[in-house]
């Protein structure tokens, strides 16, 4: 008999029990908020990684977008492998690799070590994300979806926003100096105790599609190949003087690898094999328009929260653990206002995520002004008054953005379908996180001699405007997404005899 209660109660594939299907997505949910929260607590510590290693604007860059480059490379192969073979099985070698990987980053003795440990972090991020959502699909049928990515964005978004805040109470405990390592050494008993309930509870079994069971490796490694030059540039840009102008011919690269890819995927499928990316994907408006929406989202969110704390540690000088506590706010609006748009994105669906955008452009406008305006002493409390209107909008995007970029994919598809919508959130991490700090740190460079406060209220200001752009592009995309969705009832509805 199997001794896991999440497949020991239907003998179909993917089948589970209703208390063994909660119990199994509380699983995922959990493993997926501890890598998110990487991406964000560690952002507070990059003033101590600084101090204790030396570490430089480039190292500071891969240690924060290095993760998320290795993230988007591993994930459309994961997501593959998982389909075709064992989401359980490479949710949990993900799992261990990401536990192990800590460890190394805690004990890192130098930066360069640091920052390879940080990458294969992110390389077993990749491999876990995707079994998460294509476990969510499998465990859940569409119209059950809403409410399990409401609860899933309601706890992505606390892990996103209380990461500075964990961050920089960990940092308060561990001192300035060696503070940043407890970031990594509570990811072991967390990955641990994770491991032993995922083995335990997640099923065994899952339905596949007997004419998709083909790998395509060259598909798999030129589509790796054009996220990698498209990142790249993005991660060697610092905004320091030294930046290197040629980092820029990797987008030639780039515009190469995805050429080829796209001739390759299309003469495989003419061979009757099965890509590693169905294109039939994206010919889905609400598959499209989800990415591209997230993808913008995703540029801005994590660059705010950065720039936020660079902001209020280096130019305010306040402490790690008080500048983390600032995004408190958007935490708890954003979970309440994911769980119940969770509920409520069937009955308004994209209307939900535009009004979403709308909020939070105003929260993090808001957030700007008072951040700038304020008096330094005030500056705190203020800002995080518009980081819980933000939040309030925040917890209208995410969750009902998820469900409507998967509503129509087939199960069968859902781990390489979730694969392609974080390669694109990963993809633009990386990029808004480069720009919006490489202008923040440009703004300081060309400034250098001018009244320090002024100089920092200008680079916090330029950089958080580069994120407010991304926000807007989100916006329009919905926009274009609710215009294109009345167009189409418009056309297929009933015409009066």
């Amino acid at each position: 008999m199997s001794s896991s209660p999440a497949a020991a109660e239907d003998p179909k594939p993917g089948r589970v029990s209703e208390r063994g299907r909660w119990q199994a997505y509380w699983v995922c949910v959990g493993v997926a908020a501890l890598t998110i929260l990487d991406l964000s607590k560690v952002n507070v510590g990059l003033p101590s990684i600084e101090e204790s290693l030396g570490a430089g604007p480039t190292e500071l860059q891969l240690i924060v977008a290095g993760y998320a480059l290795a993230f988007g490379l591993a994930l459309v192969p994961a997501g593959r492998l998982g389909d075709i073979r064992s989401r359980r099985l490479m949710f949990v070698l993900g799992l261990s690799l990401f536990t192990l990987a800590s460890l190394a980053c805690a004990l890192a003795p130098s930066v360069e070590v640091l920052v390879v440990s940080r990458i294969l972090q992110g390389v077993a991020a990749g491999i876990q994300m995707p079994q998460v959502l294509g476990l969510i699909q499998q465990l859940f049928e569409p119209k059950e979806r809403g409410r399990a990515f409401g609860l899933f964005g309601a706890t992505i978004g606390i892990s996103t926003a209380f990461g500075p805040t964990l961050g920089g109470l960990l940092i308060a405990v561990g001192g300035p100096t060696d503070g940043w390592r407890l970031l990594f050494w509570m990811n072991i008993p967390l990955g641990l105790i994770a491991l032993l309930f995922a083995i335990r509870l997640l099923p065994h079994g899952q339905r596949r599609d007997a004419a998709a069971m083909q790998l395509d490796p060259v598909g798999i490694l030129l589509l790796g190949l054009a996220v990698f030059s498209l990142m790249l540039p993005f991660l060697l840009t610092t905004g320091s003087p030294e930046d290197d102008p040629r980092r820029w011919f990797w987008l030639i690269g780039f515009a190469g690898a995805t050429a080829l890819f796209i001739a390759w995927e299309r003469h495989y499928s003419a061979l009757g094999k099965s890509p590693v990316l169905h294109f039939g994907l994206f010919a889905r408006g609400s598959y499209r328009n989800g990415i591209l929406l997230a993808t913008a989202y995703f540029g801005a969110i994590p660059a705010i929260f950065l720039l936020t704390t660079l902001y209020l540690q280096q130019g305010l000088d306040i402490e790690p653990v008080f500048a983390g506590m600032v995004s408190i706010p958007f935490a708890l609006a954003s979970a309440v206002s994911a769980y119940i748009s969770g509920r409520l994105v069937d009955r308004h669906g994209r209307k939900l995520v535009v009004l979403g955008l709308v909020i939070v452009i105003a929260g993090f406008a808001l957030v700007l002004l008072l951040g700038i305006l304020t008096p330094p002493e005030y500056s705190l409390v203020a800002m995080a008054g518009g980081m819980f209107v933000a939040g309030v909008g925040g917890g209208m995007v995410v969750s009902p953005n998820q469900t409507l970029t998967l509503a129509e994919v087939p199960v069968t598809q859902g781990g390489v379908a979730g694969s392609m919508a974080q390669v694109g959130q990963r993809v633009g991490t990386a990029m808004g996180v480069a720009i919006a700090t490489s202008t923040f740190y440009a703004t300081l460079y060309n400034e250098r001699g001018g009244q320090e406060l002024a100089v920092y209220h200008d680079g916090f200001r330029n950089g958080f405007l580069v994120a407010l752009a991304l926000i807007s592009v989100a916006l329009l995309v919905g926009l274009l997404d609710l215009r294109a969705r009345r167009a189409r009832r418009r056309a297929t509805a009933p015409r009066p005899a």
